[in-house]
């Protein structure tokens, strides 16, 4: 494995993503946004050939389905995968999505519905909870935010809870928020988790040129150094290949604004 030279924030990111399956073995996989799925589709092709994609319709796929137009391209099916049998495999716990809420709070609870004023007369009304609740029970959500400020980790609660977290006085009387499975947070600063002391935030890694001082003054609540905090990994040229492959319009370069560099400039 060759380490790249040059690369984008988008391809660092997707990247650190794809280690967000590495270690689950047969599970569905599903990356919402198109860093999230070509994460997604990168980790099936290297670091865990076990996860099963579809191809968003109702088919499992031998291999990841390329953003964008598919013109002549032929999936490659392995078995049929209607909602009922995605349902058994979210209701079971055997899917780990990777979604981007508007809003995360230091308990791990996420916000897809609305954001400020009452919640029966919203600023901005977004999507609802949709299956959020449901499926944060259920299986295990890693996120990706693309842009980490105080706005969007933010200080206290999120104005709605769309899904769980580790705030116990949401959780009925008795019960304790020990199966709630959170995976990691990347952003366009780092990578952490909910893995702390207490489930305290703590980072795992911070992209190149980046301090934890930046990432703590754009985080609304307290973040911890983990053991072994380090950098984020450069992508590989072979991995470069790969995303390249699974995104021949080049899409990725449109999620960050002005598709900046992976390596921050001093």
């Amino acid at each position: 494995m060759t380490t790249a030279k040059e690369f984008t924030l988008a391809e660092l990111i997707i990247a650190a993503g794809a280690q967000a399956w590495a270690a689950d073995g047969e599970v569905l996989a599903t990356g919402i946004g198109p860093l999230p799925r070509l994460a997604a589709g990168l980790a099936k092709l290297t670091c865990a050939p076990g996860i099963m994609m579809t191809d968003g319709e109702a088919y499992l796929v031998e291999d990841p389905i390329p953003l964008g137009p598919r013109g002549d391209y032929k999936p490659k099916l392995s078995g049929w995968m209607p909602y009922s049998r995605v349902f058994d495999s979210v209701w079971s716990g055997r899917r780990h999505a990777m979604v981007t809420p508007v809003q995360v709070d230091r308990y791990g609870q996420g916000n897809i519905s609305a954001l400020g004023g009452e919640f029966q007369k919203p600023k901005v009304a977004m999507l609802g909870v949709r299956g959020f609740p449901g499926n944060s029970i259920c299986h295990k959500n890693s996120m990706f935010l693309p842009n980490h400020s105080k706005r969007t980790f933010v200080e206290g609660e999120v104005d709605v809870v769309a899904s769980v977290g580790y705030n116990a006085k949401n959780w009925p009387e008795g019960a304790k928020p020990a199966d709630v499975k959170l995976g990691v947070v990347i952003t366009d600063l780092c990578v952490f988790d909910f893995n702390g002391p207490d489930h305290a935030a703590q980072v795992l890694s911070l992209h190149p040129g980046v301090t934890f001082e930046q990432v703590q003054d754009a985080t609304g609540f307290p973040l911890l150094r983990a053991e072994g905090m380090t950098t984020t990994a450069a992508p590989t040229e072979e991995q470069l290949a790969i995303i390249a492959k699974l995104d021949p319009y080049n899409v990725r370069a449109t999620v960050l604004k002005g598709n900046p560099s992976g390596v921050r400039a001093a």
